[in-house]
């Protein structure tokens, strides 16, 4: 393989130069690839997408994780559905509130890719006593659990595949049941400028199940045009509106490399044509 490709619409695609395939299989769900590449390092890709490359993983899953973190303000339990690459249970864990992570995986073959080929990712988030790896489907994980959590983070695959149904008003109405009151849900949103018909379509249903429905953004270069959402869910609407100063304020963990304060408020600050997507109106 000389070149990884792949393609979000038939006109549209990117490539990859393949370094080096160093691992590859059919597992009882998805295509499983991971690679080196000489300008991303190691990248994870399930069925021809990019899912993570370790040069710019840490933008995504900072903002996934400590957008709805710091906006709870001292969460203790937390639920992530997917996930299965460490590198969302890593920022969770950075929390000294955080009690205990629950990490509920479909594919037990993406985790141990990623511990084997990948470990710079999860750094070592796996072995943390606080962690909690459940290798179980999600939906039906928070369709029957008794637990209940102060934040709830989907780091899924895009609305396709076996990611589609983490996109459905049924699984987010069991999400909103397993949160503790003042929750939050944090859910991956894809590319907003590709899909603003399926955006309008989360917006609609989040809408449906949560009081306080809202999208934040994220650049994040290897994901195919760049740019990022991510749906944002409560019934307080305070979470959502918390300003710069506010958000200092909190407990943020050190040494991170994308998210402060101030990106966090500005995330959620969108231009007009993705403002009126977000509202159906596009």
């Amino acid at each position: 393989m000389d070149w990884f490709e792949e393609t979000y619409y038939p006109g549209w695609r990117q490539r990859i130069k393949v370094e080096r395939v160093l691992h590859r299989e059919r597992t009882a769900w998805q295509d499983l690839l991971i690679f080196e590449s000489a300008e991303f390092g190691r990248v994870l890709a399930l069925d021809s997408v990019v899912q993570v490359t370790e040069r710019d993983e840490f933008i995504y899953h900072e903002m996934l994780a400590h957008v709805p973190l710091v906006a709870h303000g001292r969460p203790r339990d937390v639920l992530i559905i997917g996930g299965g690459d460490g590198g969302t249970l890593e920022e969770v864990l950075k929390h000294d509130s955080v009690a205990a992570a629950t990490l509920v995986e479909l594919d037990p073959a993406v985790v141990a890719g990623c511990r084997a080929h990948m470990a710079s990712v999860g750094r070592g988030a796996f072995d943390d006593p606080r962690a909690k790896i459940l290798f179980t489907d999600g939906v039906r994980f928070v369709a029957e659990t008794d637990q209940r959590f102060d934040v709830i983070i989907v780091d899924s695959t895009d609305e396709m595949g076996p990611g589609e149904v983490l996109f459905s008003e049924a699984f987010y109405a069991d999400c909103r049941r397993c949160l503790q009151p003042g929750g939050v849900l944090a859910s991956q949103a894809g590319n907003p400028f590709g899909e603003l018909d399926r955006l309008a379509g989360k917006r609609q249903r989040l809408g449906a199940v949560f009081a306080d429905v809202g999208f934040y953004t994220a650049a994040v270069p290897t994901y195919i045009g760049g740019l990022l959402a991510f749906g944002f869910a409560s019934d307080d609407p305070a979470a959502r509106r918390l300003t710069a100063l506010q958000l200092a304020a909190r407990a943020v963990p050190a040494g991170l490399a994308q998210y402060t304060p101030a990106v966090h408020a500005a995330a959620f600050v969108h231009p007009p044509w993705l403002a009126a997507a977000i509202d159906g109106r596009a």
